[in-house]
């Protein structure tokens, strides 16, 4: 695991399933829990499941569930995880910098609220042609505020 605490990155996980979401929260806090706030550094899997069931009419149901690294148990992974915070504390890693810094990401972050901005979203990124006289009318007759004068605001609201 040396060094590896240095490799940042981040992932996207699209669903429109709120039990998915309700269940990787949950593991997460369980996680947190036995582990004594050591979830940054506890080996874990992300699995993706599969499952077809006759309600599905045998079509595939994929489900996500965090588990420990394949091969350890829970107190290997617990006693990794001691090993592997004490490292990164050794080595100058301020974990709880980078959780205040992501916070402050998120806070700063411009995200969707509503349907209503969703439709902003996409006119930001996909304006109305002047070829089409209906989608012209439209962004005439609609203001919205765009997209970067929501993060100038937001902006303007931090500081």
């Amino acid at each position: 695991m040396s060094g590896d605490f240095l490799k940042l990155g981040s992932f996207i996980f699209r669903t429109t399933g709120y039990n998915s979401i309700r269940t990787l929260s949950t593991r997460l806090k369980y996680f947190h829990a036995v582990s004594g706030g050591l979830l940054s550094t506890l080996p874990l899997e992300l699995r993706l499941r599969g499952k077809s069931t006759t309600q599905s009419h045998r079509a595939p149901i994929y489900y996500v569930d965090l588990t420990v690294q394949s091969g350890m148990t829970l107190a290997e992974a617990i006693a990794g995880a001691r090993a592997e915070d004490g490292h990164r504390k050794g080595a100058g890693f301020d974990q709880v910098a980078l959780e205040d810094a992501a916070r402050q990401g998120f806070a700063n972050g411009a995200f969707e609220e509503s349907e209503e901005e969703g439709a902003d979203l996409v006119d930001e990124f996909y304006p109305a042609g002047e070829g089409d006289p209906a989608a012209a009318k439209s962004a005439a007759t609609v203001k919205t505020m765009r997209l970067q004068d929501k993060l100038g605001q937001k902006a303007a609201e931090m500081a």
